[in-house]
């Protein structure tokens, strides 16, 4: 899929990747981006910098209306990057209750499954497409310190897996992107080094251009891959270190 000429619709581009997102799309000669987030006052300088060719939607991934309203408007959509999510940077059994879990599997999976729903049309009517969705290495091994986000990116897997295999016959990529840490807002917690948002945006957009079905920017993604590919449960048990002590 080329980028050039193509109208795009990113979620959750008020700041962090979603932003780079935004401004890769534009600078590999989008034709339109549709800017996607909870407060569109905050992508008040992205349409001022790119006039005309930036459109700033409210969406609020978790909200039915927010998606039906945004699928209204951006009927030219060819490519949909799901990037908006959370981390609640809960444990599993550490957290105090469910209320962390259900919000990251809401955001993380039932928007990103959502916002498929709504665009798997929109796509088809314009030729197939593509949809990228934002995941994280994380969505392959469990980080335990993050156990509830790991579990909904997980599932954000399986959901990418089983939109490609229903789409295919409409022409639709389906793109996984997998990062390891990068330094966004979302892991101010997590250790240095991490990769910039540019370049996991970057990474992601090459994969499109290639037509590659999953991406995984940056050497910390790219050797957990490996890892995982030769010793699944070494990287498991190295992951569980990070636990803060008790």
């Amino acid at each position: 899929m080329d980028i050039k000429g193509t109208v795009a619709l990113v979620t959750g581009a008020n700041r962090g990747i979603g932003r780079s997102y935004v401004e890769a799309l534009m600078e590999r000669g989008a034709a339109k981006v549709y800017a996607g987030a909870r407060d569109p006052s905050k992508l008040a300088d992205l349409v001022e910098r790119y006039k005309g060719k930036v459109v700033a939607l409210k969406l609020d991934i978790t909200q039915a209306a927010d998606i039906a309203a945004a699928a209204g408007q951006a009927k030219d959509v060819k490519l949909l990057v799901n990037n908006a999510g959370i981390n609640r940077q809960a444990g599993l059994i550490a957290a105090g209750d469910l209320a962390a879990a259900r919000a990251e599997m809401e955001t993380n999976y039932f928007g990103p499954l959502s916002m498929c729903r709504a665009f798997a049309p929109i796509l088809k009517a314009n030729g197939g497409g593509a949809i990228v969705n934002m995941l994280s290495i994380l969505a392959r091994v469990n980080l335990p310190m993050y156990g509830s986000l790991c579990a909904s990116k997980a599932a954000a897997l399986s959901l990418s897996q089983g939109v490609r295999g229903e789409l295919a016959a409409q022409g639709t990529l389906v793109v996984a992107v997998m990062p390891g840490a990068c330094d966004t807002e979302m892991e101010r917690n997590f250790p240095p080094p991490k990769l910039p948002p540019a370049e996991a945006a970057k990474a992601a957009l090459d994969g499109v251009e290639k037509g590659l079905e999953e991406v995984y920017p940056g050497d910390m993604a790219t050797g957990m891959s490996q890892g995982l590919a030769a010793d699944p449960k070494a990287i498991e048990k190295d992951l569980a270190k990070y636990l803060p002590a008790s």
